[in-house]
């Protein structure tokens, strides 16, 4: 699909196209796009590309970026997509194939006339803008997920018995909850690296000459990506942190559940051997004439089951 801005009467002249936005394009609005700028177009597989010599280069006035974007795959998972530009002081091309909301933000409040001198760059920055804003604000909502995990994962107090393994079973859940969390900070900080690039990589090809406003728009945006990707980083530190302590968590639960079967163990130790000598079934055994003979056997039994027991709570194991 292409739109442009302002949108363009059938067989008018492009040359007033500010912004051509291509998603998802055809080989016929490809070609419609690279006839009205007078250059070709990158394809996806050149989108994809990871080296910076490939993501950031200028031919002429011409400057050529891509960058991933983070986008919401579902309501718990996030993926990226590449995002590419073609930009010279009139014009701006943009290249994507998934629908993104801060490109429709923009195209919502075009303006042609408030763009001023070089209205390419203008439109470049607006979508930087946009697209930082809403980095910013999907990262407050991670930092509140992050905050309501914390809490919960905190705030419980020792279990047993049935709570124990519901609350183990709650664990797990909130360590799968962790490790989505971690994966979408990883998505969004890569949409941070390459927006960060591409935004120091235009505010330093742009000539002197450009508006000395959108000069200052670009070192504001390239400040604000600075601020957000040390957050992001302070987010990702939390989410190894608390990571770490479900981990030291669960390791405990295990610990338990071992103590009670080292404990189980340990006490049907001495019944066992004191049944296995009365069991031999010797005939010289003296105890086999006694009149009080099972029940001395059985108390033994008991006893020795009872000693440990209440030794491993002095202790303090239980």
């Amino acid at each position: 699909m292409l739109n442009t801005y302002p949108a363009a009467n059938a067989g008018a002249d492009s040359s007033d196209i500010v912004w051509f936005d291509l998603l998802e394009p055809t080989a016929d609005e490809l070609a419609r796009v690279e006839a009205a700028i007078g250059a070709p177009l990158p394809t996806l597989a050149s989108l994809r590309e990871i080296e910076p010599s490939r993501r950031l280069r200028r031919q002429g006035e011409v400057l050529y970026m891509s960058m991933p974007t983070a986008i919401r795959r579902s309501a718990d998972d996030m993926t990226t997509a590449p995002v590419g530009f073609v930009l010279s002081h009139e014009r701006l091309v943009t290249l994507r194939f998934t629908a993104l909301p801060a490109f429709d933000a923009v195209a919502a409040g075009f303006d042609a006339a408030a763009l001023g001198a070089h209205p390419g760059c203008a439109v470049f920055a607006d979508l930087c803008q946009q697209i930082v804003g809403r980095v910013a604000d999907g990262l407050e909502r991670r930092a509140e997920e992050l905050n309501a995990l914390s809490a919960t994962a905190f705030r419980s107090d020792d279990s047993k018995g049935r709570r124990s393994i519901r609350t183990n079973r709650l664990l797990r859940i909130q360590l799968r909850q962790v490790g989505a969390l971690g994966n979408r900070l990883s998505e969004v900080r890569d949409g941070l690296l390459g927006l960060g690039r591409v935004v120091a990589f235009v505010d330093q090809a742009l000539a002197e000459d450009v508006n000395h406003g959108i000069k200052a728009r670009l070192a504001s945006l390239r400040a604000d990506i600075t601020a957000l990707g040390d957050y992001e980083e302070h987010l990702a530190n939390k989410v190894q942190f608390i990571l770490d302590a479900m981990m030291g968590l669960i390791s405990i639960a295990q610990n338990d559940t071992f103590k009670v079967l080292t404990i189980v163990s340990i006490v049907g130790i001495p019944p066992t051997l004191i049944a296995g000598v009365y069991g031999m079934n010797f005939h010289n055994m003296p105890e086999y004439s006694w009149s009080f003979g099972y029940q001395y056997g059985l108390a033994a039994i008991l006893i020795s089951a009872v000693i440990p027991v209440v030794w491993f709570k002095i202790k303090g194991w239980f």
